[in-house]
């Protein structure tokens, strides 16, 4: 009689959007109990990062030393700036740039009507030359210099919301934003973008007003988001209205939460350090890719050593109207205690920011994590955010080679004439990894 092979084919762990601490702490146990796990480094990862980008959150918030509050004079800046780009959308020859002088004297025939029309010009001609920051600009610079060797993020406070309409305050933010960062990114995958890229994404709950079963990214939501990153260098939130309860911003430093995996589970640093299932949320062409979720780049003559950790947690376990695809390897069960411990961490060592209306947040993405509280709106308190997804060529890391088609789907060839900047909100389309 012939025996009977059985086959166990791998399936996905028992692991959520929302991490659960004691699955997390059962699995770890487990795990130790009945593995051999590497006790050393892979090679070249440090056994411990030392630099500013490496904090601890109870000590960022016993400070203010990052938070830039913008003066009178730096508001008028601003203005001026608004008025600049306004007259010189609606009465310049875009392929004649102009100066300063010359558009002042042009600024002196905008009336209302006129400057209006300036908005049916695609914003994506906003940058450092068309919404100039003479005096500004040099802070600017400096605190895009902190934000890649520095501390890694900073908050500037007190832009004057209620003066403008939407639309000229997200004239205000691209433009201020232009002289941090004067690369926008792209908020969708460009399989969705019809010859056009959303630059500036609305992060509000409308999940009462969606159809329902639409909705697949958290901050379609008023949920809790967990700590993750983004696509791309930089990313920056206005804060155009707080929730009337919750909706707290949460960042912590991910090379701070990778010197404590390295000392107590260098095991996570080979599962992190090596090829992950990424879910193309049924993308016919990729239905997943693969790719680490931490790399280590070693000191130049010019730049120090850096690990970079890119990942968001719903790429893995799926999340409302996007479940994990089925057609697709599971991750494993070392991924999954892998993804809840950097969860973990990163909340245990996080700073809570004080996200006021008209702050607006910069942190670098390639060391800091990020999340938000779940939140509560009321009448008139609804929070109400807009992103951008920045890169500052001068100061710019170095793209691991994995992440490249990724960054070239957020910041490669993004031309003026095909930005877009949506006044409100709608549902967001992934973008891919």
């Amino acid at each position: 009689m012939s025996e009977v092979l059985t086959v166990t084919q791998p399936t996905q762990p028992d692991i959520q959007y929302h991490p659960n601490y004691e699955k997390y702490l059962a699995r770890g146990e487990r795990r130790k109990a009945t593995e051999t796990l590497p006790k050393t480094l892979p090679a070249r990862f440090p056994a411990q990062l030392s630099s500013p980008l490496v904090w601890e959150g109870k000590d960022v918030e016993k400070r203010d030393d990052w938070i830039f509050k913008l003066n009178d004079a730096q508001r008028e800046e601003i203005h001026a700036a608004l008025e600049h780009f306004k007259c010189w959308s609606t009465h310049l020859n875009l392929s004649h740039p102009v100066t300063i002088a010359k558009c002042s004297q042009e600024r002196e025939i905008c009336d209302p009507v006129l400057k209006f029309t300036a908005l049916k010009l695609s914003l994506g001609y906003i940058n450092q030359d068309t919404f100039p920051l003479p005096n500004l600009r040099v802070e600017l610079r400096s605190l895009s210099k902190e934000l890649h060797a520095g501390r890694g993020f900073f908050v500037l406070r007190g832009l004057d919301l209620d003066r403008y309409s939407r639309e000229d305050n997200i004239i205000i933010y691209s433009g201020v934003s232009s002289h941090v960062g004067n690369i926008r990114g792209r908020q969708e995958d460009q399989r969705f973008s019809n010859g056009t890229s959303v630059v500036i994404s609305h992060i509000k709950d409308i999940s009462r007003v969606a159809q329902a079963g639409t909705i697949g990214a958290p901050s379609n939501t008023n949920d809790k988001q967990v700590f993750h990153t983004d696509s791309g260098d930089i990313i920056s939130l206005l804060c155009l209205s707080p929730a009337a309860e919750g909706g707290e911003s949460q960042i912590s430093s991910s090379w701070f939460v990778y010197n404590i995996l390295a000392k107590e589970r260098p095991d996570l640093i080979h599962t992190l350090s090596q090829d992950w299932p990424i879910d193309g949320f049924g993308n016919p062409s990729r239905p997943y890719t693969t790719r680490p979720l931490l790399y280590h780049q070693p000191a130049t003559g010019s730049t120090e050593e850096r690990v970079l950790i890119q990942y968001a947690r719903r790429y893995f376990t799926g999340f409302l109207a996007q479940p994990r695809s089925t057609n697709i390897p599971p991750i494993s069960e070392a991924q999954a205690e892998a993804l809840d411990a950097l969860h973990f961490l990163a909340e245990r060592h996080s700073a809570a920011l004080d996200f006021q209306k008209g702050d607006v947040q910069y942190i670098n993405n390639l060391s800091i994590f990020h999340a938000r509280k779940g939140f509560r709106d009321g009448p008139g308190k609804e929070r109400h955010l807009l992103r951008l997804w920045l890169r500052d060529p001068e100061n710019a890391w170095e793209t691991p080679e994995p992440l490249r088609n990724r960054w070239d789907n957020v910041y490669k060839d993004v031309k003026e004439e095909e930005q877009v900047f949506p006044l409100g909100p709608k549902l967001r389309k992934t973008v891919g990894s």
